[in-house]
């Protein structure tokens, strides 16, 4: 007899690859033939799943090709809690954001992806809307680390330039240059003076 703690993690497995199945399926579709012209039924037949089924794991369109915020938001979160004792927070957010754009620079379809995102309007403002929307994560945890409140302008504001750089690099001819420009540009100013509290 089998398991039964055993089949929460076949179904979670299974569940799993037919995310990725059907996000590749839909990718390789819109690569094809452009994000605005296939529809939601198209990419569930060529899935050879219904379009409920495709609905149920992806809400809408945008979704199917951007299917990373678990893994980002955990990602964002260890690089400033999980660096070396030694390690200054914005050295280690500069090393994760140089792999992380170097990455998605070297993936398979990098340079067609990116074109279909930065020429969809639908699929630029969604990606922008993901990245940006980690920022108060991000700026959480940067202000556990150095004992500052949640709400600390300072980590907020270090949060978006440094998910903006992103944006930036992915679109540069040289991202991994790109991010070492932005980082030479906000290292500087951090940490800044507390003004609020001395005003």
């Amino acid at each position: 007899m089998t398991s039964s703690n055993a089949d929460p993690g076949r179904r979670e497995r299974k569940k799993a690859a037919t995310r990725r199945a059907l996000s590749e399926t839909a990718l390789q579709l819109f690569l094809e033939r452009g994000f605005d012209n296939i529809t939601v039924r198209e990419i569930a037949e060529a899935a050879d799943v219904s379009t409920t089924t495709l609905m149920n794991y992806f809400p809408t369109k945008e979704a199917l090709v951007f299917d990373l915020d678990d893994e980002l938001e955990r990602s964002l979160v260890e690089a400033v809690t999980g660096r070396a004792p030694d390690m200054p927070v914005l050295e280690s957010l500069r090393r994760y954001m140089r792999e992380r754009v170097k990455r998605a620079a070297s993936g398979r379809h990098a340079d067609r992806f990116m074109k279909l995102v930065l020429d969809t309007p639908a699929l630029s403002d969604h990606w922008r809307k993901i990245w940006l929307r980690h920022e108060q994560v991000l700026a959480e945890a940067v202000a556990a680390e150095l004992g500052r409140p949640a709400d600390d302008m300072a980590c907020a504001a270090l949060a978006h330039l440094i998910l903006d750089a992103f944006s930036l690099a992915i679109q540069s001819a040289d991202p991994v240059r790109m991010i070492d420009t932005a980082f030479d540009i906000i290292e500087p100013g951090w940490p800044p003076t507390n003004r609020a509290a001395t005003d």
